[in-house]
């Protein structure tokens, strides 16, 4: 029978496409986001280059969303299914909310891992964390630094309240005041919670699969023991049935 090939979309074309350089777009714009926070006296020059940088990016992310949604033959669903893409990219024009541009950086991130990782659990959980714990750090620093009662004042303390926070530690010196930053502290405890039990459910079945294996192993072993004394016993069998009486003993 003749081998029918998968229609592939416009969108989902689209998507694999720019799935790449969107990649390196988002690294950018995290690189771009980071730098005026990790070291709060960079220059005047530096923060106009990284805030342009932010700025060129979200547009490219508009531009794709736009595109997707063109080339969506159900836009209605299209919508429904990608709220959060929309309202990444039409909220964090107030001031309060342009954290959420860092969700575009995750959610383009995870599209490409989504893609290239292909069953590489352990890879695609370790990066996760790692992400997710930058962009915590860096997001709870930029809304606590400079408020009256903040206990978390730079990068360093952002962070180490963003690994506290995401183990469910929580010592407890650290903590954020504000209405922003609470928000980040409850997406990270959900986004950890959900870390915690993709590690877990790795690690058990990479114990189910080796004790699996194992079983195999030794079952296999077993099986060509058995097979080799029943080749043994059939061949003794055959020279006792070809032995008679007088003639010469089976050797």
């Amino acid at each position: 029978m003749p081998v029918v090939a998968a229609t592939v979309s416009p969108r989902e074309r689209w998507e694999r496409a720019v799935e790449g350089p969107l990649a390196i777009a988002a690294l950018a714009f995290l690189v771009a986001y980071a730098v005026p926070i990790i070291w709060p006296a960079t220059s005047t020059g530096w923060r106009q280059v990284c805030q342009t940088t932010v700025t060129v990016v979200w547009a490219l992310f508009i531009v794709d969303y736009a595109v997707r949604f063109a080339l969506s033959s159900d836009r209605r669903r299209f919508v429904a299914t990608n709220l959060v893409d929309l309202a990444v990219i039409a909220l964090p024009v107030l001031r309060p909310l342009r954290l959420l541009r860092l969700v575009a950086v995750l959610a383009i991130l995870n599209r490409t891992s989504a893609r290239t990782l292909r069953g590489r659990v352990v890879t695609y959980v370790v990066g996760g964390t790692l992400l997710l714990l930058l962009v915590g750090g860096l997001a709870v620093t930029d809304a606590e630094r400079g408020v009256g009662g903040a206990t978390i004042h730079g990068f360093g303390d952002g962070l180490w309240w963003a690994v506290t926070t995401m183990t469910t530690v929580g010592y407890g010196d650290r903590y954020p005041v504000t209405t922003t930053g609470r928000f980040v502290a409850v997406a990270l405890m959900v986004g950890g919670i959900a870390l915690l039990g993709v590690v877990t459910a790795t690690l058990a079945s990479w114990l189910v699969d080796r004790v699996a294996a194992e079983s195999k192993a030794e079952q296999a072993a077993t099986r060509a023991q058995v097979e080799s004394l029943a080749r043994q016993v059939e061949q003794l069998q055959e020279r006792l049935a070809a032995w008679s009486p007088g003639g010469p003993s089976p050797t």
